[in-house]
């Protein structure tokens, strides 16, 4: 495998300085989605798209096992330099690569032998929503097995150690509005003030108790009331929340705690307080099967010394919807160390490029490795 990954490296390098230099946000990834289908038709894949979608998918073989590797596609709208632009801060550029290079490794190896092997180009994870769009036209419907990458941060694990899994936890961002009457500030008992409902509100939220044990928090991140006339009392006002847990179980007990804080604030003050979820990331289900193999592959690469446990992480990963909608679905995501900093989203985010390499060959490894456990 060292002599095909040695041979493929120029191609890899050439991809991820072309992909770094192109990024595209979330459903806007029409010539990323155009370029990675152009490079895998040239080297003779099979390139499945979609009229309606950006993304693609590449399928290899035949029989009745699939393994299957994802990554996503998108980048970021950030400001860089004081401009507002696209920009790969969260790895998927490298995410790109490293798939890239494990299918051209594979073909050259002859995986998959027997069965399919079905590699996932996926839009939109940065809204949370690709990984849907994905499950609902049933890519992962026939996919035994399903493994993901992400490069880690420093402050998790430094270059050249690696993670059979990464466990995300669950987020939920809420857009809300009070509705309630403007009234002059000579006469409250006429209106409803806002920011009074609001304050309540926050009082209301950080009273929430669940589980202890796992991690979580709900908070207030946006509230805007009132105008330029400070003798009006704003009867109406817009918020957003951010509610987080390590676990899909405490979510759905947290978010239901949260729903009735707002009943109850609502009713308290006679005003109506409407809320919606605009974006939502589900915990990771990881399988313990996927693990084992993915150790046993990052241990055949980097060595023993090199393997890290599972990273947990409060961020979000909408890879995990696939496991969550799709329960027959056997997943794990590789934590990729490569001196990442100063952090994942910073609009200078910067790593060790010789981790995607490092990242071509776990993945290999570790799709090999799941043929033969399938076969077995």
């Amino acid at each position: 495998m060292k002599a095909v990954l040695k041979e493929i490296k120029p191609i890899v390098d050439e991809v991820f300085h072309h992909l770094h230099t192109h990024p595209e946000i979330s459903w806007q990834e029409v010539e990323t989605t155009r370029y990675i289908q152009q490079l895998l038709e040239n080297e003779g894949f099979q390139v499945s798209t979609f009229e309606d979608s950006t993304g693609l998918v590449v399928t290899m073989g035949t029989g009745d096992t699939c393994v299957g590797i994802r990554t996503d596609i998108d980048a970021l709208w950030q400001e860089v330099d004081g401009v507002y632009q696209a920009n790969h801060s969260c790895g998927h550029d490298a995410h790109m690569a490293m798939v890239v290079g494990a299918l051209l490794v594979l073909k050259k190896l002859g995986i998959p032998e027997t069965g399919r092997l079905k590699a996932i180009f996926q839009p939109a994870e940065e809204k949370g929503t690709g990984a849907l769009a994905f499950v609902e036209k049933g890519v992962v419907d026939d996919v035994d097995f399903l493994y993901g990458v992400h490069l880690r941060p420093i402050q998790e694990i430094g270059h050249g150690y690696s993670a059979p899994a990464i466990l995300h936890g669950s987020a939920k961002m809420l857009t809300g509005a009070i509705i309630g009457t403007d009234t002059h500030g000579a006469r409250p008992h006429l209106g409803q003030n806002s920011i009074e409902v609001m304050a309540q509100l926050v009082h209301a939220i950080q009273s929430i108790h669940v589980d202890p044990m796992v991690p979580h928090s709900a908070k207030m991140t946006m509230f805007q009331a009132g105008g330029e006339s400070a003798n009006i009392i704003p009867g109406n006002a817009v918020f957003s929340l951010d509610i987080r847990a390590q676990t899909n179980q405490v979510m759905d007990k947290l978010i239901s705690e949260v729903d009735k804080a707002i009943s109850s604030v609502a009713n308290m003050f006679d005003v109506s307080i409407t809320y919606d979820i605009s974006a939502e990331i589900a915990a990771a289900e990881v399988d313990e099967t996927a693990v084992e193999i993915m150790s046993q592959a990052i241990i055949e690469t980097v060595g023993e010394q090199f393997l890290v446990p599972p990273i947990v992480t409060p961020g979000g990963e909408d890879f995990h919807y696939y496991t969550l909608k799709r329960p027959t679905v056997k997943a794990t995501m590789l934590g990729l160390g490569c001196d990442l900093s100063p952090g994942l989203h910073h609009p200078k985010m910067t790593f060790n490029h010789d981790s995607i390499h490092t990242g071509i060959e776990i993945l290999a490894r570790t799709v090999s490795q799941t043929f033969e456990r399938l076969e077995e």
